[in-house]
């Protein structure tokens, strides 16, 4: 939808920060909101005291959304568009032809040509086609990068760095590695900065990380048993990746602290091994169901009030607003400025719009099509099978309104067809 038809009706307030504010946007990797202590599915499963706070102290958005794995979430906050038009509705696998294409215009591309900001990228690419190409993150604008080129990692104690084009072998366990890269970037740095902190937690392997790191007692090396239960290993990464962010955040000096604004989500949902033991959203990750797109996502810091929102929110929207909070141009139609919602005012968007194709991995139990989301309802679009509608509350989406009132879910239904169409127009 071109924006200005929804915004005519929206009084947006401008951001109130100090000016050219630092930016640090943090994504974990397979993280649903199920999994999240800010969430009530997920707040006595593990102990992350650096997010929790963030939720305390900043804008917790309930209602947000990613695509249903990780490259076309990445795709889609580094363009600012919907995943028909980036092309990866997928996550990318080597040679499908369904990476990003280089020549698209990027977030890096806009703060280089109307800000005074640096930038870089710390931690999991997964956007190119060819595994060689490793200059894929400049060749969209990123002037450094540092981090995992493809989906993950085999081994997160010994693994494959790509550092600005060039490949080596790093021993040393990867979430301490990236904060390490990214503390010390951060710290070189005499002007507002940008930083795209992608780690790799707590994507698989599930396994246990430096005892350090985690508040778990013991936890088991023996590849059967985690197979058989990974939550503990799960959880575990994720209080590792909550001990370094804090970590990171503690390197700052106390002005840096307080001029810095923190963005963390989600990539996608929770992984299937995982999330079928918590049972509380349908499905999991690679599938349009609430269980692979509903993430978590807070912004916090200066110019952000403490406090909730069920606006409907998704990942394409941290575009908008990362060009909103560093005063850069180049604002798209398929991403909506969130700073409104800073001060606790409406944002332009009426529903969520996430679409998921392309290239099936062999592993797991994908589900593609489409789906929206409102305050009220969800409408699901699977491939080749009927609309299901469901109510937002229904987090489990346990109850398809098509099956109990069809009359009225048609009429629902029918309005969201209509978004989606004002959307790609």
């Amino acid at each position: 939808m071109r924006k200005s038809l929804l915004a005519a009706a929206v009084a947006l307030c401008p951001i109130t920060t100090q000016a050219a504010p630092n930016v640090l946007l943090v994504i974990a990797d397979d993280m649903g909101v199920d999994a999240s202590p800010c969430h009530a599915q997920g707040s006595s499963l593990a102990r992350m005291p650096t997010l929790s706070k963030l939720c305390a102290e900043g804008m917790v958005y309930d209602n947000a959304h990613a695509y249903p794995t990780c490259s076309p979430t990445r795709a889609s906050i580094l363009t600012g568009l919907y995943s028909d038009r980036t092309g990866v509705g997928a996550a990318v696998q080597p040679k499908a032809g369904n990476g990003l294409n280089d020549k698209t215009p990027s977030l890096f591309d806009k703060l280089d040509a109307s800000t005074s900001y640096s930038a870089a990228v710390v931690g999991k690419w997964h956007l190119a086609d060819q595994p060689r190409d490793l200059d894929h993150p400049a060749k969209l604008g990123v002037d450094t990068y540092f981090g995992i080129a493809g989906g993950g990692v085999k081994d997160y104690e010994s693994w494959r760095a790509v550092e600005n084009g060039k490949a080596r072998q790093v021993s040393g366990y990867v979430t301490t590695e990236i904060t390490d890269y990214a503390i010390d970037w951060i710290s070189d740095q005499n002007q507002p900065w940008f930083m795209w902190l992608a780690y790799t937690a707590p994507h698989t392997p599930f396994h246990a990380p430096p005892s350090a790191l985690h508040s778990f007692a013991s936890l088991s090396t023996n590849s059967a048993t985690i197979r058989r239960d990974p939550r503990k290993h799960y959880f575990a990464a994720l209080q590792a990746l909550d001990h370094e962010l804090g970590r990171l955040l503690d390197s700052l000096s106390n002005a840096e602290r307080q001029d810095t604004i923190v963005i963390f989500t989600g990539d996608n949902g929770t992984p299937r091994q995982v999330a079928r033991k918590l049972n509380t959203q349908k499905d999991a990750k690679g599938t349009i169901y609430n269980g692979g797109t509903q993430v978590p996502m807070v912004i916090a810091g200066p110019g952000i009030r403490a406090g909730r929102t069920s606006q409907p929110v998704q990942v394409t929207d941290l575009h908008d607003t990362i060009l909103a909070i560093t005063d850069a141009n180049g604002q798209t139609n398929d991403s909506f400025d969130l700073s409104p919602s800073f001060q606790g005012k409406k944002i332009a968007r009426v529903a969520t719009y996430i679409h998921a194709f392309g290239p099936k991995s062999s592993r797991g139990k994908p589900v593609f099509g489409w789906s929206m989301a409102n305050e009220s309802h969800v409408l699901i679009a699977p491939d080749d099978k009927a609309l299901q509608l469901y109510e937002t509350s229904d987090t489990g989406q346990r109850k398809d309104l098509f099956k109990t009132k069809p009359s009225q879910a048609e009429t629902i239904a029918q309005e969201f067809l209509a978004l989606r169409d004002e959307y790609l127009r």
